[in-house]
């Protein structure tokens, strides 16, 4: 037999502790990460699916999916799962089986981007920026995203020179070649005529403003989440949805690099909002070939992010986050 190469798993903040009171774990892992790359054509989308399942029960369900539909160890993912010739009766099966047990988190990339415009350059950038626990700052990101995808090339080349505004080395400084282009690519956009409130809104970015929180990005402030990382925002999201506010939350997360214990951290106390005990317990990462739980998560993720809008707005709608960083028109 060939012996397993074993590799730390990055990420994770485990508890310090027992974890008291009412508490629920929940497993997760996602579809459609790209990095930084958030502007890819091919991954519009990034999916975060949870499920309150015991191992048991996953194992239980995967085992009925390769019984009663001939999937193969190889073909449990997504992909070829909506390919098999059996894909939807497993489908309507699957769901049904998950029903009251899972949820879905969709992000909207580029739309997040607009959303860090706003966070970053209009507010008091924050952990919990992003969420439903900033939801004053939605509108204003909402009338930009519609507006801007309607304007055409010069959308486009506006959310590519943010992209590369942010996109800074610690201790190295903000670039100035970098920042005029960003206010080049918003004037252009501007004078193409977006049209109230999103020209106002794009008004309101000053240079000041911006240069002071590009400066705080290259010291090395950590109180300001990473710019480009929805990864942060979807978990928080999956954590409140499923505390309900009364609970805490013991996350088993496929490993992933972007949830390191620091941020972590800084996500449990924006979450806490000074009043008691966050409801992020922690967050333990996994192999996920070693958890049939987080198997289960990364299935529903992956259907969540390659099935068509008609489906979603079928037989996934009682699983989608209405939370989700997305227009809700589209």
């Amino acid at each position: 037999m060939r012996e397993r190469a074993w590799t730390p798993l990055q990420g994770g903040l485990p508890p310090a502790g027992a974890v008291t009171g009412a508490v629920v774990e929940i497993a997760c892992d996602e579809s459609g990460f790209s990095g930084t790359n958030l502007l890819d054509p091919a991954t519009p989308v990034i999916t975060h699916a949870s499920v309150d399942l015991s191992v048991a029960e996953a194992v239980a369900l995967i085992a009925a999916l390769r019984s009663g539909f001939r999937y193969s160890p190889s073909e449990f993912k997504s992909g070829r799962f909506l390919r098999g010739p059996d894909a939807a009766d497993a489908l309507e099966w699957f769901l049904a089986e998950l029903t009251g047990r899972a949820h879905v988190h969709v992000v909207d990339k580029e739309y997040y981007l607009v959303t860090r415009i706003v966070d970053l350059f209009l507010a008091e950038p924050s952990y919990a920026a992003g969420t439903r626990l900033t939801q004053d700052h939605r509108p204003a990101a909402l009338s930009l995203y519609r507006a801007g995808r309607a304007a055409g090339p010069d959308w486009a080349a506006f959310l590519a020179a943010f992209v590369e505004l942010v996109r800074i080395k610690r201790r190295h400084r903000p670039d100035h070649r970098i920042f005029e282009r960003f206010f080049q690519a918003r004037d252009a956009l501007v004078r193409g005529g977006l049209g109230a409130p999103a020209g106002g809104v794009l008004d309101g970015l000053s240079r000041t403003r911006v240069w002071a929180v590009l400066t705080r990005l290259s010291d090395d402030d950590r109180s300001i989440p990473p710019p480009l990382e929805p990864m942060l925002p979807a978990l928080a999201e999956t954590v409140l949805f499923w505390s309900g506010g009364h609970r805490r939350v013991l996350v088993i997360h496929d490993e992933q690099s972007a949830l390191t214990a620091g941020r972590l951290t800084r996500l449990q106390q924006a979450l806490s909002d000074g009043a008691g005990p966050s409801p992020l317990a922690g967050l333990v990462t996994v192999d996920s070939r070693d958890d049939p739980r987080v198997q289960i998560a990364d299935l529903l993720a992956g259907m969540a992010r390659r099935l068509p809008p008609a489906a979603a707005d079928g037989p996934l709608r009682p699983f989608l986050s209405p939370t989700s960083l997305r227009d809700p028109e589209r």
